[in-house]
C-alpha cells in the first residue's frame, strides 16, 4: 500500500484529486523498479509494445521524435546526454508492473488507462507539457527535477513546426527533485517538466484518462467537445470496480448519458488494446479450462459493474457480462480483484471459454 505520510488516502481524495499537485516521499519504501533501463530498452525492440524515443532539451529547442520498433544500432547512435525512451502499456505484459496497478486501487480501477516507463539519459527531458489525465508518477530508479505550473495551460501555447506538444510559455511554481520510491501526483491540465539528474533515471507513470464529450459519444461535432467528465469526490470502499450513481451524475453534467452506456464506454478498449486480447487469445486457443487452478482477468481487459433497479450489471470490455442472479457476491469480488481464487464460481469456466481469463501468474 501506498505511505501517504501525514495525510490519509480519503483526504487525497477529497483535497487532491483533480485539484492539485501532490509529492508523497517514500511512497513505496525501498522500491525497485521491476525494469532497469537495459530491459527497456529491450521491451522498445518488439513490435508488441509502442515506444518512441524523443531528443532535445527546452536549452537549444532542438527536439526530434521516432517512434519504435527500435533496432539496437538506434541506441548506439543516440547522443550521451538529452535523450528519452518511452514505452506504453508496459503493464499489458509484465506481471511485475501488473500488479502495481494494485497500489492504486482507491481510486476507481475503471479510470485506469496503462503503465508507461520512461528512461532519460542525465538531462532528458519530453519538454513542458499538460494533458488531460491525472498520473501518479512512480520513481523506479535514479533522480528527476520536476517543475509544475498551473499558468498557460492553454491549446494556443505550443511551439511551431515541432513534432511534439511542447509548451512555448512555461513558468514552474513548483520544483520537486524525486528520488526510487516517491511517488509524485499531478492533476490534469497541470503542466509538468521532468528533467533526469543522473543516467539512471526511469520512472513509471500510473494514466487515468480524462473522457470528453467528443470520445463518449464518438462525435468530434459536437459542441463543446472539449469539455471532460469530472470525478466526483470518491470515497474509498475497496470497490475499485464500481461505477457510483455519483459517476453517472457527473457524467451526466456534461451530456445526457445513461448509466449503461456509460458502463460500455469506460470498459470499452481502443484498437491498440483489442488488437492486444486478440493476439493473447490466439496464443491461448490450445489451452484447456482447469477447474483447479485460480484465474485471473488477462491485463487488458476491462471491467466495472454497477446496480440499476437494484440488478447488478457486469461490463467487461464496453460489453454487457450475462450472469445469475445467484452469483452475485462472487461476482462482485471478481469484478474488484480482478481475481478467481479457490474455483467455486460456476461462471469461471464461461468467463475462460470468452477469453477473459488466465491461470495466474501466468504472464
Amino acid at each position: 500500500m501506498i505511505h501517504f505520510g501525514r495525510i490519509s488516502e480519503q483526504k487525497f481524495l477529497t483535497n487532491y484529486w483533480q485539484k492539485k499537485p501532490l509529492l508523497i516521499k517514500q511512497a513505496l519504501p525501498d522500491f525497485i523498479s521491476p525494469i532497469s533501463p537495459d530491459e527497456l530498452a529491450g521491451l522498445s525492440l518488439e513490435e508488441d509494445f509502442e515506444s518512441r524515443l524523443i531528443t532535445g532539451s527546452i536549452d537549444d529547442e532542438q527536439w526530434t521524435l521516432t517512434n519504435g520498433p527500435f533496432l539496437e544500432n538506434d541506441f548506439a547512435k543516440l547522443p550521451e546526454n538529452n535523450w528519452t525512451l518511452l514505452v506504453q502499456g508496459v503493464d499489458r505484459f509484465i506481471s511485475e508492473v501488473y500488479y502495481l496497478i494494485d497500489h492504486f486501487n482507491f481510486i476507481p480501477r475503471w479510470r485506469f488507462d496503462d503503465v508507461m516507463i520512461s528512461y532519460a539519459a542525465k538531462g532528458g527531458s519530453v519538454g513542458p507539457h499538460f494533458d488531460y489525465y491525472d498520473v501518479f508518477l512512480l520513481q523506479g530508479s535514479g533522480r528527476r527535477c520536476w517543475e509544475l505550473s498551473s499558468q498557460f495551460c492553454t491549446l494556443d501555447n505550443y511551439l511551431k513546426d515541432t513534432p511534439l506538444r511542447i509548451m512555448d510559455q512555461f513558468i514552474p511554481e513548483q520544483i520537486f527533485e524525486v528520488e526510487p520510491g516517491d511517488i509524485l501526483y499531478i492533476p490534469p491540465k497541470i503542466a509538468h517538466h521532468g528533467v533526469s539528474l543522473d543516467d539512471q533515471c526511469t520512472t513509471l507513470s500510473f494514466g487515468y484518462r480524462s473522457y470528453s464529450v467528443a470520445e463518449m459519444f464518438d462525435d468530434s461535432d459536437l459542441e463543446d467537445a472539449t469539455n471532460y467528465y469530472q470525478d466526483p469526490t470518491w470515497t474509498n470502499q475497496d470497490t475499485p470496480a464500481l461505477i457510483t450513481n455519483s459517476a453517472i451524475k457527473k457524467a451526466n453534467e456534461i451530456a445526457p448519458i445513461n448509466a449503461i452506456n456509460f458502463a460500455k464506454f469506460v470498459t470499452k478498449l481502443d484498437t491498440l488494446d483489442q488488437q492486444i486480447l486478440q493476439n493473447i487469445q490466439f496464443n491461448d486457443q490450445d489451452e484447456c479450462f482447469n477447474a483447479n487452478l485460480n484465474y485471473e482477468l488477462y491485463p487488458v481487459c476491462k471491467i466495472a459493474y454497477l446496480f440499476e433497479d437494484q440488478q447488478l450489471l457486469v461490463f467487461i470490455n464496453g460489453e454487457m457480462f450475462n450472469h445469475q442472479v445467484e452469483q452475485t457476491k462472487d461476482l462482485i469480488t471478481f469484478c474488484n480483484t480482478r481475481k478467481l481464487l479457490n474455483n467455486q464460481t460456476t461462471f469461471t469456466k464461461t468467463l475462460f471459454e470468452l477469453g477473459f481469463i488466465q491461470p495466474m501468474s501466468a504472464l
